[in-house]
C-alpha cells in the first residue's frame, strides 16, 4: 500500500486548437469525420460494463442531413433501468472504498486520452451527431471536457483537505462519504462536455451512476463512455441507459436507493422531476440531492456609452454560435436609440456574410438545429413575428427542413418589450431586440430584471463605470453568470463557475468545488486518545 501523501498534477485549461487551413489538427479531424461518416454503428446500453441490445431501437441521424443514419441506438425500458440500478448499487461498495487518488487517476487519464488520441473522435462525433462546427465542438467536446476532468480532481483534493481543528488530546476528522445509493445523471444534447461531466463528477467522489443521455446526443455519449472505459473505469460505476424520459425516469425515481439527481435540461422537465421526487420522498433511504441547471432567457444590455461594434459582435456571437442552442445564449437585447443605427448596421453586415450548412464544411458559421421538434418550435416564433404588429425582422427569417433542420440567424425588433419572443426561452437562432430611450436606462434595468423568470447569464456593455455599477447592483439576481463588456456565453472551467438561479436552476456551479460538494455526505469523526474514567466534573465538587 502506498501511504504517501501525494500531490496531484496542477490543473490547467486545455488550449483550444484553431483548426486553421493546412494545420495538422484540421487534416486529422477531417479524416476522422470521413471515417465516421462512412460507417453506421450500434449504440447499446451499457449495464455493469456489458453491452445490452434491447428489442427497441431508433436511428441516430445527422441534424444537417436527416437522411444520413449514423447509428442504431437501443433504447431501455423499466427492466433495463432496474438492472442498471442494481449494477450501480452493487458496484458502490468497492468504488466508494477505492482511494480517491485511484479514482482521480482514472479521470486524469481520461483527460490525457481526450487531449490526444481521442480528441478527433469526440469532436467528430459531436459535429456529426449534434451539428456543431469545428470550433464549437473543440471548445466543448475537447477543451471543456478536459478541463472538467482535470479541475474536478483538484476540486476533490480541496474538499478532502478541508478538515476541522483538534483540541489537545483529541483528533477530529471529516470523512467525505459518497451518497448512500446511486446518482441519476440526466444530460442534454447541446454540450458533450456537460453530458460527460454530469455522471463523471459524482463518480469521482465515490458515487455510482445511472446515466440517461439525451436521445438526440447518443452518438457522442457512446464515445464518451468508451473514453471512460479506455481510461480504466470499472464496470457498474457509470451505467448508460438510453431511452425516453418516463421509461427510464419512472423506475429510477421509484427506487429506494435513489440518492441524487444531476440534471441539465428544460425547466419544465426539472420541475416535473422535483415534484416526482417530493411525492416519493418517504420511500427513499435518505433525502436525495437535487442539482439542476435548466433554462435561460439571457440578456445583453447596452448603455449609451457602449461601443457599437462590441455590442453588435456580442449579439452575433452570443446569439448565433451553435445556432443559439446554448442555455447561456444571448436571446434578448436592449439597445439605446443613440446606438441602434450603428449596432443594427453592423449586425446586418455580419449576418449577410455568415454562411449556413454542414459542419463538415469548415467555412460554415451556422449549422442545423438539433431535430424536427426544435425546428418546429423555433420557426413558430418567426411565423408569429411576421404577423404581429410592432415586430419586424431585421435579418434572417428563412428556414427549411428539406435536407437538414436549417434556420437562418434571425433578429427580431419589437416595439413591445414584453412581446413573447422577448420573454420566453426559444433555444434557437433568434435574438429579439428592444430599442429604448437613452434617458430610460434605469427603467430598462427594471425591465431586464422582471420580464423573464430565468436568471442564468447576462451581459452589460458600458464605458461609463457609473452605469456599470448601477447595472451590477440592479441586476444582482438576474444572472448567475454576469458579464461586463463581453458576450454572455463561453464560461471556462476554473475561471467562471457556471449556473443560475430563479427558473434557471439550483446554481450549484459546474466548474467549481461547489458542485462536487453536493455529491458527498460528511461524517464527523472524533477520537479521544485518553478518555475519562470518572463521571464527576469539577463544578459540582464541594472541595
Amino acid at each position: 500500500m502506498n501511504n504517501g501523501i501525494v500531490t496531484i498534477p496542477a490543473p490547467r485549461n486545455e488550449p483550444v486548437l484553431d483548426y486553421a487551413p493546412s494545420s495538422p489538427e484540421r487534416r486529422s479531424l477531417k479524416a476522422r469525420l470521413v471515417e465516421l461518416t462512412n460507417q453506421t454503428i450500434e449504440i447499446p446500453a451499457v449495464i455493469n460494463g456489458r453491452e445490452v441490445r434491447t428489442g427497441s431501437s431508433e436511428p441516430v441521424v445527422s441534424p444537417h442531413n436527416h437522411q444520413h443514419v449514423l447509428a442504431d441506438a437501443f433504447l431501455c425500458g423499466p427492466d433495463e433501468t432496474a438492472k442498471s440500478i442494481d449494477a450501480a448499487v452493487a458496484a458502490r461498495h468497492d468504488w466508494a472504498r477505492m482511494h480517491w487518488t485511484e479514482r482521480a487517476a482514472i479521470f486524469l487519464r481520461a483527460a490525457e486520452l481526450l487531449a490526444g488520441p481521442w480528441r478527433d473522435t469526440l469532436n467528430a462525433s459531436t459535429m456529426l451527431g449534434q451539428s456543431k462546427n469545428a470550433h464549437q465542438a473543440e471548445i466543448d467536446a475537447a477543451a471543456e471536457m478536459i478541463d472538467f476532468l482535470r479541475f474536478n480532481v483538484d476540486f476533490a483534493r480541496q474538499i478532502y483537505e478541508e478538515q476541522p481543528i483538534s483540541a489537545p488530546g483529541i483528533w477530529n476528522r471529516l470523512q467525505y462519504r459518497p451518497l448512500e445509493g446511486f446518482v441519476f445523471a440526466v444530460t442534454p444534447f447541446n454540450f458533450t462536455s456537460i453530458a460527460g461531466n454530469l455522471p463523471m463528477a459524482p463518480a469521482l467522489m465515490g458515487n455510482t451512476v445511472v446515466w440517461k443521455p439525451a436521445t438526440s446526443a447518443l452518438y457522442s455519449a457512446h464515445y464518451m463512455l468508451k473514453l471512460f472505459e479506455a481510461a480504466g473505469l470499472p464496470p457498474g460505476v457509470i451505467n448508460m441507459v438510453p431511452g425516453h424520459g418516463p421509461d427510464v425516469g419512472t423506475p429510477t425515481f421509484a427506487s429506494r436507493d435513489f440518492a441524487g439527481l444531476h440534471f441539465t435540461g428544460s425547466t419544465g422537465t426539472f420541475q416535473f422531476m422535483w415534484r416526482t421526487i417530493g411525492e416519493n420522498i418517504a420511500n427513499y433511504a435518505g433525502y436525495p440531492r437535487i442539482v439542476g441547471e435548466t433554462g435561460g432567457k439571457d440578456f445583453i444590455l447596452a448603455h449609451a456609452s457602449a461601443d457599437p461594434a462590441t455590442v453588435a459582435t456580442a449579439i452575433v456571437r452570443g446569439g448565433f454560435e451553435y445556432q443559439g442552442q446554448k442555455c447561456s445564449a444571448a436571446s434578448r437585447a436592449y439597445i439605446p436609440k443613440s446606438l441602434w443605427p450603428a449596432v443594427s448596421h453592423i449586425i446586418e453586415e455580419n449576418l449577410a456574410e455568415i454562411t449556413m450548412g454542414s459542419p463538415a464544411d469548415f467555412s460554415n458559421f451556422v449549422n442545423a438545429v438539433i431535430d424536427k421538434k426544435a425546428f418546429d418550435s423555433i420557426t413558430a416564433y418567426i411565423d408569429d413575428a411576421r404577423k404581429t404588429d410592432g415586430v419586424s425582422i431585421l435579418s434572417g427569417g428563412k428556414y427549411s427542413d428539406e435536407i437538414g433542420y436549417f434556420i437562418e440567424p434571425t433578429v427580431l425588433v419589437s416595439e413591445d418589450p414584453l412581446y413573447k419572443s422577448m420573454c420566453e426561452e426559444i433555444f434557437g437562432p433568434i435574438v429579439s431586440i428592444y430599442v429604448y430611450d437613452d434617458a430610460r436606462f434605469d427603467e430598462t434595468l427594471k425591465l431586464v430584471d422582471s420580464s423573464s423568470p430565468y436568471a442564468l447569464t447576462g451581459a452589460v456593455f458600458s464605458d461609463d463605470r457609473r452605469a456599470t455599477i448601477k447595472a451590477f447592483d440592479a441586476l444582482e439576481n438576474a444572472a448567475g453568470n454576469f458579464y461586463i463588456n463581453d458576450k454572455p456565453t463561453g464560461a471556462v472551467v476554473g475561471q467562471q463557475p457556471f449556473g443560475g438561479a430563479r427558473a434557471s436552476g439550483t446554481n450549484d456551479k459546474a466548474g467549481s468545488k461547489l458542485n462536487l460538494l453536493r455529491w458527498v455526505s460528511a461524517r464527523t469523526i472524533k477520537e479521544t486518545f485518553v478518555p475519562p474514567t470518572d463521571y464527576k466534573y469539577p463544578f459540582h465538587q464541594d472541595k
